[in-house]
């Protein structure tokens, strides 16, 4: 009999506590991380490898795009729980595909970077998910925060270098490097993705 998905890896820092990230596993502090980002949501990790000893190493927004940290955290300082649900870009189809234990259960359509503040690519994951209305009415109805950063910020933008999925327009390659999106498949991504979900973007 096949082996049952599990799903990956996701680990929440309690309320009240805090962890610190660190290069390698004993490697040097690079950051301290409370339990809720700074938009207040939970502080929750994709957690992309476990040793023993309470050893997980996370993608988080504290490191530049492309590298993870390790999770140093006391006993009882994290919630442990699995997701079996993924997201997955395709900037050339300009293509989102939603999957849950691998099978495709939603393909949306989305706008991606502009030539000049192009979408990066790598492995990221949900941070936060957030009413649009609270930020700015360009957002749409809703935000979902990703864990990497634009590096190739417009000339002028005060909007921070998060990346994101949000609203605006799906035509093509127009946006300063968010992921947009409309709003029945914000509001369908809200609902169906967790915390901590893996964002994977490849060109």
């Amino acid at each position: 009999m096949a082996r049952r998905e599990r799903g990956a890896l996701v680990a929440r820092v309690r309320p009240g506590r805090a962890v610190a990230v660190r290069s390698a596993p004993g490697g040097a502090v690079v950051a301290r991380l409370s339990s809720r980002t700074e938009f207040g949501s939970p502080r929750t990790f994709a957690v992309t490898r476990e040793l023993p000893g309470r050893k997980y190493a996370v993608i988080t927004t504290a490191l530049p795009n492309g590298r993870t940290g390790w999770l140093d955290a006391g006993p009882g300082a994290l919630n442990l729980t699995r997701t079996r649900v993924t997201l997955d870009v395709d900037l050339s189809a300009r293509l989102l595909r939603v999957r849950s234990s691998g099978r495709v259960v939603r393909r949306i359509r989305v706008g991606t970077g502009a030539a000049a503040s192009p979408t990066p690519v790598g492995r990221f994951a949900i941070t936060d998910k957030l009413r649009g209305a609270d930020y700015s009415a360009a957002y749409g109805c809703c935000i979902l925060a990703l864990s990497g950063h634009q590096t190739n910020l417009p000339r002028g933008w005060t909007g921070g270098d998060r990346l994101a999925i949000h609203g605006g327009s799906t035509a093509g390659a127009v946006s300063s490097g968010c992921l947009h999106a409309s709003t029945a498949d914000l509001v369908f991504l809200m609902r169906s993705v967790p915390l901590g979900a893996l964002v994977v973007i490849h060109p």
